[in-house]
């Protein structure tokens, strides 16, 4: 294996271009020590003071004497990392594990990727890193990285994630708190195994490595149709998800006496599956988690009040359909509500997908597919209407950067089966109103 990463890209008019660094290149080594990934990168090119070690494509060896500003950047982009560190568990949740077969082989990936937790924000749940990998963590001093916990109690832990090393939670956090790593948490509610009291003294665990845990989110378990060979669970119903958020908010006010800071948040799903009213923006405080579903929804009615106040212009008066999932379709009626209040002949209608592909028990928008959006249009909007007006769908229901759904169907393979104009609309206020046919001035 060759040492050093990979230089991918160099800047023009940059510190590594004007050197003689070029894509190909390798970095060896900085400061005398090793670089393995971009991580080492990133920590060691901080210096001002830097001796750094390339190897040339012909294989010849550089020994680089640079002096920079404090936080400059060589400007060079090195390679990603490389193939990405697995999940080694067998959790009884596990969302991957419940995939119907014969999708693209991306879907399958269960990253427990340190790195990638550092760097992109994804949870992990530490199983599969070592002693030397904490102490790395803490060396390059990686923070915050992004833990799924789901329970403090060992024999759960190890029940739930199907893996004996799941037992060291408690000292593993323990151990990057006292080295000042910054932690956001969550626990997967699992009715029955992790919820009630089991899941109050995880919050109240997990509280006591405050601030250095800064933020806990519990979201509610996905199951899907396709759980071939695996435990039962439950899913949360109404008054299980009630129950949490009474749990959640309880201990909020106690943290937020004791800690000055609430801690702990319930997904938005849990407010959505029992109606009840989202929080106010200030029970978010600074949104901690909410790439993970808490306080997207309080975020976007803010943002659509917010519009509400200005002036609008009417653009267009063709007939739009809104297509979202099930768990979101009330925000978006209550906002379309405020809409036509102001202009009562808005032609807009929402569009409630239900996902057939994983079953009725998955709600969200960002798991449909592009079948399950040709079979609800065909069921519930006339060919008339199909062909008079324009279905708007989320960016979240497609693979990142196309328009491309879980299934591999296209948004024009998709509109020729409906005979219908679709539009694909980021996930903001703003380009909803404008995909209505509407601008605030």
């Amino acid at each position: 294996m060759e040492r050093g990463i990979r230089v991918k890209s160099v800047y023009p008019d940059s510190i590594a271009e004007e050197l003689g660094v070029q894509p190909g290149d390798r970095l060896v080594a900085i400061n005398g020590q090793p670089v393995r990934d971009i991580l080492d990168y990133r920590y060691l090119v901080a210096d001002e003071q830097l001796e750094v070690l390339v190897r040339k494509q012909d294989g010849e060896q550089w020994l680089l004497d640079i002096e920079k500003e404090p936080g400059e950047d060589l400007g060079l982009e090195p390679e990603g990392l490389g193939k990405i560190w697995q999940c080694a568990n067998k959790c009884l949740f596990c969302f991957v594990d419940q995939m119907p077969r014969g999708m693209r082989d991306s879907l399958y990936v269960k990253d427990d990727d340190y790195r990638h937790s550092f760097l992109h924000g994804n949870f992990i749940t530490l199983t599969n890193v070592t002693q030397a990998q904490l102490e790395r963590i803490v060396a390059l001093r990686l923070s915050p990285l992004y833990i799924s916990v789901h329970t403090t109690n060992p024999r759960l832990r190890v029940k739930l994630l199907g893996n004996e090393r799941a037992a060291k939670i408690r000292e593993q956090l323990q151990f990057l708190a006292e080295h000042n790593i910054v932690m956001h948490t969550q626990v997967v509610m699992c009715p029955g195994l992790n919820d009630g009291r089991e899941l109050e003294r995880t919050i109240d665990d997990l509280a006591e490595l405050w601030p250095q845990v800064q933020s806990l989110a519990v979201v509610p378990v996905g199951l899907t149709d396709h759980r071939r060979g695996l435990p039962e669970i439950q899913a949360v119903d109404a008054v299980l998800a009630a129950a949490t958020i009474d749990l959640v908010e309880s201990r909020q006010q106690f943290f937020l006496q004791r800690l000055g800071s609430r801690f702990v948040y319930a997904a938005d799903e849990f407010y959505l599956k029992c109606s009840r009213e989202i929080p106010l923006s200030e029970a978010y405080e600074d949104f901690p988690q909410v790439e993970n579903g808490v306080g997207l929804v309080r975020l976007f009615l803010d943002g659509w009040q917010r519009l509400m106040a200005r002036d609008l212009v009417q653009q267009s008066d063709t007939r739009v359909f809104v297509g979202t999932g099930r768990s979101a379709a009330p925000v978006i009626r209550g906002l379309l509500v405020d809409l036509v209040n102001k202009f009562p002949d808005a032609r807009v209608k929402v569009v409630a997908i239900d996902n057939y592909f994983f079953g009725g028990r998955v709600t969200v928008a960002g798991l449909l597919t592009g079948r399950d959006v040709i079979r609800n249009v065909m069921q519930k909007l006339t060919p008339a209407e199909r062909k008079e007006g324009i279905l708007l769908l989320p960016d979240v229901m497609f693979k990142e950067g196309t328009n491309v759904f879980l299934d591999d169907l296209s948004v024009d393979q998709v509109s020729q089966e409906l005979g219908m104009e679709i539009k694909v609309l980021d996930t903001s206020p703003e380009a909803l109103l404008q995909g209505l046919g509407f601008a605030a001035r």
